[in-house]
This record gives structure tokens, C-alpha cells and sequence, in this order.
């Protein structure tokens, strides 16, 4: 395919490829490639086909990191330079994940986040503006090139091995577990009534249920689930939207920011939780030397237990969540997450009522918080937080995270997030292959000289806790030490 393609400058493509990402499609929704069959655009889009190769600009990393800004935004991926700006806003895991990578090679990421990137490249192609020089490395001069390079034969290695694969009977347990669960609660109290014991323990029936379909969509979320990405998202709002009545775009744009750069202040929105609380090293010293005391940060270890695990869920979740969708009018996650609302006042509201229902479902939730606020704290708050250090894919990824030791029981209790470093690292692999590469990865670790941290599930608990004290410590010492200085230099 001979494109013509005129780059003006600001994000838009002008010429014979003009339309977007390709208007003529097929049935299925593919873009239609002047009838060649899908093995020809596989090979086209890994430069394999017999095509013409069109003249390309070439640019250095110096003028490629130039445009690192909003207005702005070009990426490297596979050495192909290309102009994201005008295209962002319709990026469909939010336009936050590109600007993150703006003036990047994203090649390990844009393979990490695509179900199937060579398909993906296909629609890219009417964004690119030209290739990096001859003499221009494959990805910046400061990243290790040969850890880069031991990285992507790993990646080769586990797709030779089928690691991408998933086992259907594994994903179809865990949603049966799920179903069974939901269903039995509405049974008991359709056989036995509402009373209190009834309650209580349906009550406990639906944290479980709950729980699980958290890390089940986690799954669909990532495209694990299903060979073909409408499968996943399809029932990731299932999952999400319809049993636990969350926007799935609101989950999508927020956690897919936290994956590209986790721990990296301000790019990744799990760590920014200010003013309520101080995590890192960073942020407890900015607003300490700032003198801001919105709240006793010294005790934030404290009101942790308190605000933190048991309103994370029914408060901050449920409401980041309606905002978004109301805000933005995703009229089909409004639709979607009404129905959760609507199942219940149907199936127990005969039983308790619209107020006795909507405090089932917010009890539900609360008990639920601690749970998901331990699991998918524990690998992140205590590790190494900064601000942007354009470090390489893999050792951004291990160094925010740390793992929990493999038994049956965390396995299920934590969804698999036991295995952080490597759901980090390769988020589209069926969580059930996480304990077959943790070697390789811990060997590709050592080789490089990078800490490989696992370690008991109590102890981690524990580590957010103390996180959270030490970020406390390094607040008051900047507030105090300002004020003591201010004090010391008035007297002189």
C-alpha cells in the first residue's frame, strides 16, 4: 500500500491516506487492505510484505524528545516515528497514556498494552511522519540497551511458549464462582427471608462475589481473557459495570495510566491521593518545605485504617466513577451500571426495600474496601516512587512493584496480583502463567543487577503501613525544619 502522506505539523495527516485510521472496513470491523488477506497485512505491518517502501523523514532523538508536550506528542515504536497530537483525544485507552510516552520509545509498551500489536500498527499508519536516523539508536541513549534488548528476546521466548494463551476452564471456574455466589444469595433469602443471620451471611456471599469479579474484569480489563479484544470488553462491563456498577471507562483510563508508569509522580493517579495523604518520598517533603497542613499528616498511618481501607471502595471508587460518566455522558456505562442497581432492587428489593437495599449494596462494598485497598496497595506503596526518570520498560516496572509468596490461598485471595512484577511486565498474559515465567524474569533481574522483591503476605500488609508512617516522618521534618529555620534566622 502506497500511501502519499504530507505531515503539517500539527498532529494531521493530509493526502491519499487521509482518512482516519482507515475508513473502509470490513464486516468485522477490520480496516480493508485493498483485499489481501490478513496474513498480507500481518506482513505488511511487520515490513515483511513485498511492499514499496515509501520515502520517510528521518529525525534524531534530539528533535524527537522536543515533542514531549500536549500540543505536541510524537512516539517511536520499532524505530517508526509517529504524530500522535491530533489523534490522542480518540486513543482508546485515553489520550493521559500517550502524552505519558510523548517524546518516548514506546516500543515496549505499545507491545505490553495490545492484545495484538501488529494489527494495531495498521491503524497507527496514517500517523507516521518518518524513522529514526541511521546512526540514532532503537531507543534512548540513557536506557540500557542491552537490558532492552535481553527484555524483547524474553518477550519472544514466552510467546514461543504459549504463555499469552489462556485456559478457558481456568477463567470459566472463577466465573462460575462468581454466578454461583450472586445466585445463592438471592436464593437464601428468597427461601429463609431477611432476617438477621440471613443477612449477615449473604452479606458475606456477596464480598466474595464482589472481590472476585473485581479481579476477574482486572482481567478482561487487560484483554487476558478472550483471543479477541470486543470479548474482553464486552465482559469487563459485565463484570464491572453490571455486577459491581463501576464505569469501565473510568477503570480503563485510570489503571492504564498506573501501568505505564507506575509510581512516577504525577503520570500515575494511584499515587496521587493528596491532600488526604502523602506517599513516597517526594510529596511529603514538597508539602512540608511548603508549609501545607491540610490535615495531621503525621498520623496518616493511622487514619489509614479509618478513611483509607474502609471508604476506598463505597466513597472514592463510586464517586471518581459517577463523575466521569456523568461529566463526559458515557450513556452506555450509565446504562450499564444502572442495571447492577436495577438487579438488586429487583431481586431483594421485594425483601428489603429501595433503602434496605442501597444499604446491602454500600455494606457490601464497605467490607469489601479493606480486602482490595490491602491487595492492590501492598506491591506498590511501599517500593520506590519519583518523578519521571525515562527509565526502560522493565526496570520501570520492577522497580515500583514487589511480589507475595505463591500459595493457593494468596493466588486466590489476591486475583494473582501476588505476581505484580510480572502482570507489570506482560499485563495481556492469563494471570495463570504468572508462576511459570516469575524464574525468568527473577534470572533476567539478577543478570542486570535489579532487585527482585517477594516477600510474605503479612509483611506486606505491614509495609503500607510503615510506608506511610516514614512518608509522615519525612513531612514533618521538611514542615518543622522550615519553620525552625524561619524562627532561627528572625531571631538573628
Amino acid at each position: 500500500m502506497n500511501l502519499e502522506v504530507k505531515h503539517t505539523g500539527n498532529g494531521i495527516l493530509t493526502g491519499k491516506g487521509q482518512q482516519y485510521l482507515g475508513e473502509k472496513r470490513q464486516a468485522n470491523g477490520k480496516p480493508v487492505t485493498n483485499g489481501r488477506s490478513e496474513d498480507s497485512v500481518k506482513q505488511e505491518a511487520n515490513g515483511k510484505g513485498n511492499i514499496p517502501r515509501k520515502i520517510l523523514n528521518v529525525y534524531s532523538w534530539q528533535e524527537i524528545q522536543r515533542h514531549n508536550q500536549e500540543a505536541a506528542q510524537w512516539l517511536v515504536i520499532d524505530r517508526k516515528v509517529y504524530d500522535v497530537t491530533g489523534w490522542a483525544k480518540r486513543h482508546p485507552g485515553g489520550h493521559q497514556v500517550l502524552n505519558h510516552h510523548a517524546g518516548e520509545d514506546a516500543m515496549d509498551v505499545f507491545r505490553a498494552m495490545h492484545l495484538k500489536p501488529d494489527i494495531v500498527r495498521l491503524y497507527f499508519k496514517p500517523l507516521l511522519i518518518g524513522e529514526l536516523a541511521l546512526g540514532e539508536p532503537s531507543q534512548e541513549r540513557n536506557k540500557n540497551s542491552q537490558l532492552v534488548e535481553d527484555f524483547q528476546e524474553l518477550r519472544r521466548t514466552l510467546e514461543a511458549m504459549n504463555m499469552f494463551k489462556a485456559n478457558w476452564v481456568f477463567f470459566f471456574l472463577h466465573l462460575a464462582q462468581i454466578l454461583i455466589l450472586e445466585t445463592l444469595a438471592w436464593l437464601m433469602v428468597w427461601h429463609f427471608g431477611n432476617g438477621w443471620f440471613v443477612t449477615i451471611f449473604i452479606s458475606f456471599l456477596l464480598v466474595i462475589s464482589q472481590g472476585q469479579s473485581s479481579f476477574l474484569q482486572h482481567d478482561t480489563g487487560h484483554l487476558s481473557m478472550f483471543m479477541k479484544s470486543k470479548w474482553n470488553h464486552l465482559m469487563q462491563k459485565f463484570l464491572l459495570s453490571h455486577l459491581k456498577g463501576l464505569s469501565t471507562k473510568w477503570w480503563n483510563y485510570q489503571h492504564f495510566q498506573h501501568h505505564v508508569k507506575p509510581n512516577i509522580y504525577p503520570k500515575d493517579p494511584d499515587i496521587n491521593v493528596g491532600p488526604l495523604f502523602l506517599v513516597g518520598d517526594l510529596q511529603p517533603v514538597k508539602y512540608g518545605k511548603k508549609k501545607i497542613k491540610y490535615i495531621d499528616y503525621e498520623k496518616q498511618h493511622l487514619y489509614f485504617y479509618m478513611v483509607g481501607i474502609p471508604l476506598l471502595i463505597p466513597v472514592y471508587f463510586n464517586m471518581k466513577s459517577m463523575q466521569l460518566m456523568y461529566f463526559q455522558r458515557y450513556w452506555d456505562d450509565i446504562a450499564w451500571v444502572s442495571s447492577f442497581y436495577i438487579r438488586y432492587f429487583i431481586t431483594l428489593g421485594p425483601f428489603y426495600g429501595i433503602f434496605g437495599t442501597i444499604l446491602l449494596i454500600y455494606v457490601v462494598k464497605f467490607f469489601e474496601s479493606p480486602w482490595m485497598t490491602y491487595v492492590t496497595q501492598m506491591s506498590h506503596i511501599p517500593m520506590k516512587m519519583s518523578t519521571e526518570e525515562n527509565r526502560d520498560w522493565f526496570s520501570t516496572q520492577v522497580l515500583a512493584t514487589c511480589n507475595v509468596e505463591q500459595s493457593f490461598f494468596n493466588d486466590w485471595f489476591t486475583g494473582h496480583l501476588n505476581f505484580q512484577i510480572e502482570h507489570h511486565l506482560f499485563p495481556t498474559m492469563p494471570r495463570h502463567n504468572y508462576h511459570k515465567v516469575a524464574p525468568l524474569v527473577r534470572s533476567l533481574c539478577a543478570k542486570h543487577g535489579l532487585p527482585y522483591v517477594s516477600k510474605p503476605m503479612l509483611e506486606a500488609f505491614g509495609d503500607i503501613v510503615r510506608a506511610l508512617k516514614k512518608s509522615a516522618a519525612l513531612w514533618r521534618d521538611a514542615y518543622y525544619e522550615t519553620g525552625n529555620r524561619s524562627s532561627t534566622l528572625t531571631h538573628t
